[in-house]
């Protein structure tokens, strides 16, 4: 959007934190259609992915496209708000669907804009007491640091406060009986309650302010029992401070109060902190594309733009450092592209002129021009963002259970303070409405609601990073009970063509001498095989043979005159082919394909001079993630559509026992539901590109590879790399994720289990349940947390990672203890699959 008179190439954004205007401004700004590219994309009117987005320029029929939105939620805090802004968001006409997280604080919001405007929906969700905004990276970003800033000050305020209250109340702690008289003890009480004001006002304001709005709205949240304890307990003491002689003058609880204050602010700004940590691992991937960029003028220079105003065929200029803000080709200069976000590998792969960039890669190196080929929805990383977005606001099973009781267990517990203090009251009034104090404070469900969220999302942050994108939360907890691994064949354990594993030789022909003959006939032909020895011998020194008088026999082989040109050897007839083709013996193929390269003796009789070990190009750590999945208990089988011979050779390869060869896209689905039938949890690997009922038949299924369309997959996690690798150790991080998920609800339900008792009998005073409160968040956040490391290593084995060319190879060494996979049969010369 552009302020009125301001000039064309300075792009001012709404929500820059530079101008604050008035929030009904901001978000009549945001009906300009040209704006809604800036938080959201074109759809269908059911929510999913628009075939052809939108790149800024191209009209869209509101009557048929609706919009997908994400917005930034402020004020909202549990589990309860992320429920009442859905149902104020779902009551506005035109709103398609609303999504809620509660862990992340983002909403989804899918509209029709015939029906509404984003104005609308956003004052949908002001008049429920919270504040939607954009999700913009830059804003973002400053809407945390804000918060951040603000939960830092009132923890300070609390923690001086909270000092001061303990050196007045100290006195009364250790006097012995007689040591204060009543004016001293009246006056350390005053100085309490003007101390405990600013921290009321200042640091309780919030949950105030949040209290108050649901009491308006006639609904209740867990700020709602935390605000209802720290008014009761000031009120109490402000009652005994003006009257002594009152039925609360006995006592006064500024030293509670103070001190469950400050540890409740200390555990909700540690969490946020964490939490942040959280969200801002996922918005690192998914807000990679700078705000601005510099684009070519009709004049020849570059001038700066936003983002969102380049379309294909604008000539943009990229500087180092600098993400590409869109797909194209360089036209002018070269460097060095980081482009983790499609493969999980961050080692710099080398973009020279002429070659394609893709958007949210970085440019690492040198400034380069770049032709714009497609923008917005067009690029693969928007594809990436959108399953990234929808999987942040998705709510797991455990998680929808946790949101459905934390209202009724809200007003469990309101109901239960209140006969705790109808209980205590006739013994004494001052110290029963202390119990239901404690008891409003002790019981807030904040654990329970953050018990699964949190983790998930640590965990999809997790594989996000090392190039495995979630897109079905719940997939998380259908990948930790599975017990079979189905891979597809071509695509996912062998990448495309064949490998030459190994020459054997006869006579006085050395391994070289017989591949250099064999590739000059192999690269008269297009057939895999030939191309296979082709490759294996660009190694080898320039050629060396004439090939003459040529024929090949389809299916069979290579006949051909050969005539040596440095005249080591004399012209002859060879072939190239099978052994039946070549004229010799059969042999049994085992695991290998074998091609003869042979030559006609003088008696007619054809003579073998090598023997050529072809396998299926196995990725070369195919064998160690089938021995891992193995060690976890996972059964391993391969479902393929090739020829039988060729998938018990590659399931030999890599070590799996079941292997079914010859199906159809039908009789894959129908083996899958035999598995499952016999009580299997099935997780199915596939290319992605011909698997879909298979991928949708499966309880959990990985798309992989790098061509997988991801607007068309339908697996539950789409692998971007080209590692292997990643699909057992996202099952070890799927397992550890639900371990965790329940460690937190044991807590969670352990820790009310034994507290909420010790509340109702008064023996809990109201600082120790803010305490109790606070760490039992806390440490659900913190044991989620630990997801954030690493990907779990492999059991037993120790992998090294080489690059080359931007491609990824992975050897492995078995740790002491462990078999190792099946080893390659060599005879003299051993290539490695490239």
């Amino acid at each position: 959007m552009f302020r009125p008179g301001a000039p064309a190439s300075h792009p001012v954004h709404l929500f820059d934190g530079a101008t604050d205007p008035a929030p009904a401004t901001q978000t009549q700004l945001l009906d300009d259609p040209q704006e809604w590219l800036a938080f959201g994309r074109p759809c269908t009117s059911a929510g999913g992915p628009l075939a052809a987005a939108a790149d800024g320029g191209a009209p869209l029929d509101p009557a048929s496209t609706a919009w997908d939105s994400q917005v930034v939620l402020d004020g909202m805090h549990c589990a309860a708000c992320a429920l009442t802004i859905e149902d104020a968001l779902r009551a506005v006409p035109g709103v398609l669907q609303a999504d809620v997280s509660s862990a992340t604080r983002r909403a989804r919001v899918v509209w029709q804009p015939g029906q509404v405007l984003p104005s609308q929906w956003m004052k949908a969700v002001q008049n429920a007491g919270y504040r939607a905004m954009p999700a913009m990276d830059a804003f973002a970003r400053g809407q945390r640091l804000r918060e951040s800033r603000r939960a830092l000050w009132r923890w300070l305020v609390a923690g001086f406060c909270m000092m001061q209250v303990m050196m007045y109340a100290w006195p009364a702690y250790v006097a012995q009986p007689g040591d204060l008289t009543g004016e001293m003890e009246q006056l350390l009480r005053w100085a309490s309650w003007v101390i405990s004001l600013p921290m009321v006002v200042f640091s309780c304001g919030p949950f105030f302010a949040s209290a108050l709005r649901d009491v308006r709205l006639r609904r209740v949240s867990m700020d709602l029992p935390v605000a209802l304890g720290m008014a009761i307990t000031f009120l109490v003491s402000t009652a005994g401070t003006f009257d002594p002689g009152g039925i609360f003058g006995k006592e006064v609880y500024y030293d509670s109060l103070t001190m469950f204050v400050f540890f409740l602010l200390t555990g909700r700004w540690l969490e946020l902190r964490l939490r942040d940590r959280t969200a801002g691992a996922l918005e690192a991937v998914m807000n990679r594309l700078p705000d601005s960029v510099e684009r070519r003028d009709k004049a020849g220079g570059f001038v700066r733009v936003a983002t969102r105003r380049i379309v294909a065929g604008d000539t943009i200029r990229v500087l180092p450092g600098e993400a590409f803000p869109a797909d194209g080709r360089i036209t002018v200069g070269n460097t060095h592209a980081d482009e983790a976000l499609l493969t999980g590998e961050s080692t710099p792969v080398p973009r020279p002129m002429g070659s394609t960039v893709t958007a949210g890669s970085y440019n690492l190196q040198s400034p380069v021009e770049v032709l714009v080929e497609g923008t917005g929805g067009q690029t693969r990383f928007a594809q990436i963002v959108a399953l990234m977005e929808s999987a942040s606001l998705q709510k797991p099973r455990l998680a929808q259970l946790a949101d459905r009781i934390a209202r009724p267990f809200l007003m469990a517990v309101l109901l239960a303070a209140a006969l705790a203090a109808v209980y205590w009251w006739p013994s004494d009034p001052g110290h029963a409405l202390m119990v239901a104090v404690a008891v409003l404070i002790v019981t807030c469900p904040c654990a329970l609601s953050l018990a699964t969220p949190v983790a998930m999302l640590t965990a999809a942050g997790t594989l996000a990073r090392h190039g495995v994108l979630v897109r079905n939360l719940q997939g998380l907890e259908a990948l930790a009970h599975v017990d079979t691994v189905v891979f597809d064949k071509t695509g996912t354990l062998t990448r495309d063509g064949m490998a030459l594993q190994a020459v054997h030789t006869t006579g006085a022909w050395s391994a070289d001498d017989a591949l250099v003959l064999a590739a000059a006939l192999a690269r008269q032909s297009m057939h895999p095989v030939s191309r296979a020895v082709v490759a294996a011998a660009t190694r080898l020194p320039e050629r060396r043979w004439v090939v003459a008088d040529l024929q090949e026999e389809a299916g069979l082989g290579l006949t051909a005159t050969v005539k040596d040109v440095a005249g080591a050897h004399s012209a002859r007839r060879v072939r190239l082919g099978s052994a039946r083709h070549a004229g010799v013996a059969l042999q049994d193929e085992g695991v290998a394909l074998h091609v003869v390269l042979s030559e006609q003796g003088a008696d007619g009789v054809a003579l073998e001079l090598a023997r050529f070990d072809l396998v299926e190009d196995l990725r070369p750590e195919a064998s160690v993630v089938v021995a891992s999945l193995q060690h976890e208990g996972v059964a391993v089988h391969l479902l393929s559509g090739d020829r039988r011979g060729a998938v018990e050779r590659v399931a030999a390869q890599a070590g799996i026992g079941q292997a079914q060869g010859e199906c159809t896209p039908q009789g894959k689905l129908a083996a899958l539901r035999a598995l499952q039938e016999g009580g299997r949890q099935v997780a199915m690997v596939g290319d992605g590109l011909n698997d879909g009922p298979v991928l949708a038949g499966a309880h959990v299924s990985f798309a992989f590879g790098r061509a997988v369309p991801l607007a068309q997959s339908r697996a539950d996690f789409v692998v971007l790399g080209s590692s292997l690798m990643l699909v057992p150790q996202t099952v070890l991080l799927a397992r550890r994720t639900l371990r965790v998920v329940r460690q937190n609800l044991w807590w969670a339900a352990g820790y009310n289990a034994l507290c909420v008792p010790l509340a109702v009998v008064g023996w809990m005073p109201a600082w120790l349940a803010g305490l109790g409160m606070a760490l039992s968040s806390l440490l659900v956040v913190l044991n989620a947390a630990r997801l954030a490391r690493d990907l779990p290593p492999l059991p037993g084995v120790r992998s090294t990672l080489r690059v080359e060319e931007g491609s990824l190879e992975q050897s492995s060494v078995p740790s002491a203890g462990n078999p190792p996979p099946p080893p390659l049969n060599l005879s003299k010369t051993t290539l490695e699959p490239v």
